[in-house]
């Protein structure tokens, strides 16, 4: 019998988790280390677990029996169909496992399963959308290098660009190009070996810097409002009829908000929960389908 229920958001940068009793109240959260599916399937579970125990350990109250628990997850890199169902082949003894890409999760979470739309963008981006007749759209998402428009490591990836050019004398140097020097090593040979081992999530660590320095920079705030108009490229493609609300989630949803085109800032809300609540309302929606007791495939 299922009495626990586990909501887990992996992405590149982090892992957020979330423990509830079946049909009940949520007992504790917490967060650990990256578990997007790019990184390897015995490392997502890995952190996922050491996120659970830490959830556990934080609230005090003894880790229940994968036996007994169901699990439902939004990660990064589902829509690659092989590694999805290497992650679901290696499940480590769970009761029942849905698993989604953390799009759709995020979506479930910001508007509580209501009509909407959202554009997440953390490490990644894509754009999830529920309209009012039951369709689900998404756009976006092709991961990176290709695509993730407006993600860290897309903002990442034009921050080394530049200071590329500012290291041979193509552009000017400046204090925001000598951060993201410094934060890549500091010297051209530094920077050489930094890119030959740079992964999405090295290239999303530099979006912070970009962020610090939009308002004296323009090279930075260019790159920012670039991201903004793809987001609002994304949120036109959702939703053509520009009348459904827009929630702007992950890491750099808020700092985005202040580059949106201004009619798409009138109708952005705020996020009324997190991705992994929107995985354990998943879980949930899951298992009432199932008749509740469906032992993961």
């Amino acid at each position: 019998m299922i009495e626990y229920l586990i909501g887990v958001d992996g992405g590149g940068t982090g892992t957020r988790v979330r423990l509830a009793h079946a049909g009940g109240a949520e007992i504790a959260q917490a967060s650990g280390g990256p578990s997007g599916l790019a990184l390897g399937i015995g490392k997502a579970w890995t952190a996922i677990d050491d996120a659970v125990a830490q959830a556990c350990a934080g609230a005090g109250v003894a880790r229940p029996p994968m036996a007994n628990t169901a699990i439902g997850l939004g990660l990064a890199g589902v829509h690659n169909k092989q590694w999805a169902a290497e992650f679901v082949a290696a499940n480590p003894g769970y009761a029942a496992i849905a698993l989604e890409h953390d799009g759709f999760t995020t979506l479930l979470g910001a508007h509580q399963g209501r009509p909407g739309i959202i554009v997440a963008i953390g490490t990644g981006s894509v754009g999830e959308g529920l309209l009012a007749n039951g369709e689900r759209r998404e756009v976006g998402g092709w991961g990176f290098p290709a695509g993730d428009e407006a993600s860290g490591g897309w903002i990442g990836l034009r921050a080394i660009n530049h200071i590329e050019q500012v290291i041979d004398g193509r552009r000017p140097a400046s204090a925001f190009a000598q951060a993201v020097i410094d934060a890549c090593g500091g010297k051209r040979d530094a920077i050489q070996v930094w890119l030959g081992s740079a992964t999405q999530t090295s290239y999303a660590s530099l979006a912070p810097i970009v962020v610090a320095h939009a308002e004296s920079n323009p090279t930075a705030r260019a790159i920012l409002a670039d991201a903004g108009q793809e987001v609002a490229n994304i949120a036109a493609a959702l939703d053509p009829s520009g009348t459904l609300p827009l929630a702007l989630c992950g890491g750099l949803g808020a700092p985005l908000r202040a580059f949106l085109p201004p009619d798409l800032l009138a109708r952005s809300v705020a996020p009324q929960g997190d991705a992994a609540s929107g995985a354990l309302r998943m879980i949930e929606l899951h298992l009432k389908k199932a008749g509740n007791a469906i032992p993961a495939q």
